[in-house]
């Protein structure tokens, strides 16, 4: 099985996806999960290629937030073997992509046109982040039916969007009612495998001032200078939730990092600002649920009001746009754990390292969901999201191949 991973089609099918430009809410989201949906059923699988409602999926209580405008999206599930048994295995892969941003720094090419280098380097917006996690899946299932190995138990494919912006497609696939035994994520992890994921929330700050002539600025009260008050504490508050971290974040300088992204203020040069709005990111602990790392937050930021004689009577306004990134991980002594790392060890010949990322993932919703899940796929996270985005291809031949070995080792033999 492991000798009919098609290396060559791996080449293709991930150049055919990275040229869709599948950048989050954009008419292309949809074209990506059409394109796996037409993979799976040219496979042979069951596929569920659903519709989804996004206006009544907003409405729930649990909804996971969203950070860009969309008004539809098409899920899809792909499932080898009886769709009436619970799949042994589910090889998830997310097909949305971030903007490429400013297409001038990109060396040489199109984004959205893969290149392929002598060093087997694969260039191009998703090809790390994770476009060669979602091809790596399907070319293992191709190998299960090119090998004509049966299964014991079904195997899922998992194709979602929506995952840079909230986790949004994984949210609907699960209440649609699709689950598994276990789920392997096949976002980039270096070669290690990823058995927990910190949470992240995106946070915005409203600083009121009093605005007046620049020349005569000690009449008013500016924007900025009380922001740099909450920014001091903010940088405390991050010092101290990481003092302390749990044995599979030692690694991580910072694995529940606060920064501030974006400061906008004033709207004339000689003018003392009356506004500032201040949004950043904000790191979730593993042992906290979101709701206690919103109240530490929040309460930091009150303490600065109450400190201070202006911000007492105008306090700044903390507010929670965007998506909602909790932490995941998998049970502590799970089996699946155990398993992974034997089939990493059995394709590679070196023992993976086993560490927890500082960023959230949908491996969070999973787990919520009660699937045991992991993250183990092609790519370096540092190169996800940035300029000149690759991935190697020989590190998504290998993990093509530790995926169909799970597959036959969790769904069993016939």
């Amino acid at each position: 099985m492991l000798d009919a991973v098609d290396d060559g089609q791996i080449t293709c099918d991930l150049g055919e996806l990275v040229a869709i430009a599948s950048v989050d809410g954009t008419p292309e989201e949809r074209d990506a999960q059409q394109w796996c949906a037409d993979r799976l059923v040219g496979l042979g699988l069951s596929v569920d290629c659903w519709e989804i409602d996004v206006e009544e999926a907003r409405r729930q209580p649990d909804f996971p937030g969203m950070e860009v405008a969309r008004a539809d999206a098409l899920g899809c599930v792909g499932v080898l073997g009886d769709g009436d048994q619970l799949p042994g295995l589910a090889l998830y892969g997310h097909t949305d992509v971030v903007p490429p941003g400013d297409l001038d720094a990109w060396t040489g090419h199109d984004p959205f046109r893969m290149r392929v280098d002598d060093d087997g380097l694969a260039w191009g917006r998703g090809t790390c982040d994770m476009k060669a996690g979602v091809v790596a899946a399907i070319a293992a299932v191709a190998a299960v039916r090119r090998s004509g190995v049966s299964l014991g138990h079904p195997l899922a494919v998992h194709c979602v969007s929506a995952e840079e912006d909230g986790g949004f497609g994984a949210y609907a696939t699960l209440r649609r009612g699709h689950r598994a035994a276990a789920c392997m994520i096949a976002e980039p992890s270096r070669g290690a495998i990823l058995p927990a994921n910190a949470g992240s929330l995106t946070f915005r700050l409203e600083v009121a001032g009093r605005a007046t002539h620049g020349s005569t600025r000690r009449r008013g009260v500016s924007a900025v200078d009380k922001f740099e008050l909450v920014h001091a504490a903010l940088k405390k508050l991050e010092a101290e939730r990481n003092s302390t971290s749990p044995p599979l974040f030692d690694h991580l300088e910072l694995p529940w990092p606060l920064s501030v992204g974006v400061v906008s203020a004033g709207n004339w040069a000689s003018t003392v600002p009356d506004r500032l709005v201040a949004e950043g990111r904000y790191g979730v602990r593993i042992d906290e649920t979101v709701e206690e790392a919103v109240r530490a937050f929040e309460a930091a930021v009150r303490d600065v009001c109450s400190g201070d004689p202006w911000l007492s009577d105008h306090p700044i306004r903390v507010s929670w746009p965007g998506g909602m990134f909790a932490p995941g991980s998998l049970p502590a002594g799970h089996p699946l754990l155990g398993a992974v790392t034997n089939a990493v060890f059995d394709v590679r010949g070196v023992p993976p390292r086993v560490l927890g990322a500082p960023y959230g993932s949908d491996l969070r919703h999973y787990a919520a969901a009660r699937v045991p899940t992991v993250q183990f796929g092609p790519g370096d996270v540092r190169y996800a999201h940035a300029v000149d985005e690759h991935v190697a291809l020989a590190d998504v031949f290998t993990c093509a191949r530790v995926y169909a070995l799970m597959a036959a080792r969790a769904c069993g033999i016939d």
